[in-house]
């Protein structure tokens, strides 16, 4: 024991001696990124990409189609501070940026280079799952267009609100990534218990489903897992409603 005590003091010793400086480990802490913010993008970019593998759908395309948005207002202003009719420089934009699906978009640059209606166009684009910032720009053309406003700081503007809710969205998944690994590992533990089981020589199955008493165990025990579930996939859905669009 003594012999023990007397290698572990030699070795702590030894790394006190050898290991960094005080002064170096408290300047590697001031530089460092703060834990909780390096933890959140590694969850924000860990979410999005295991979102772009398992919901590459209806999802991963309303999210092409905000970031499409931001594009369009983007260019759209780049087009007008460069002095571009407010028309050209939406057909220009539109051309420019790119979109999940030009289809959709195609009258919009209709509307723009014939001289018809741009909002109506805008706004029937944003019908599109992920297009909702085309209505925002529909409305600063006809702002524009009834008071003779600036349409550069309208659309500046709205591209501004659109990045600020676009990085509230992906703040808010990657704080979302917790509850929903949750759910996935509660809906997972019954068959994870059995399993353990087994595993240790016992059996769960014959006492499960031998008589009554296991019966109203697993019922019970499948019911509370389901609600388990039920109530944090409720608790997202009301967080992911709340986030601005």
């Amino acid at each position: 024991m003594t012999e023990l005590m007397a290698i572990l003091a030699a070795g702590l010793a030894v790394w006190v001696v050898s290991g960094p400086r005080p002064e170096l480990l408290r300047l590697r802490s001031l530089t460092a990124p703060s834990a909780p913010a390096a933890w959140r993008a590694r969850t924000a970019a860990l979410t999005a990409r295991l979102g772009r593998v398992t919901r590459p759908g209806r999802a991963g395309k309303a999210a092409a189609w905000r970031r499409a948005c931001i594009e369009l207002c983007q260019a759209l202003v780049a087009e007008l501070v460069a002095g571009q009719a407010p028309e050209t420089a939406l057909a220009r934009a539109v051309v420019a940026v790119d979109v999940p699906d030009p289809v959709v978009l195609r009258p919009v640059t209709a509307a723009a280079r014939d001289g018809g209606d741009v909002p109506a166009a805008l706004a029937e684009a944003a019908h599109e799952p992920g297009c909702e910032g085309l209505r925002r720009l529909a409305a600063c053309w006809r702002v524009s267009v009834a008071v003779g406003g600036s349409l550069t700081a309208l659309v500046e503007g709205v591209a501004t609100s659109l990045r600020e809710a676009e990085a509230h969205r992906q703040d808010l998944a990657a704080q979302l990534a917790g509850p929903r690994a949750t759910a996935r590992l509660l809906a997972g533990l019954p068959a994870l218990g059995i399993l353990m089981a087994v595993a240790l020589g016992m059996r769960p199955l014959e006492f499960l489903l031998g008589g009554p008493i296991g019966i109203v165990c697993l019922l019970a025990g499948l019911a509370l897992d389901a609600v388990g579930v039920l109530w944090i996939r409720r608790m997202v859905a009301t967080a992911e409603q709340a986030a601005p669009t």
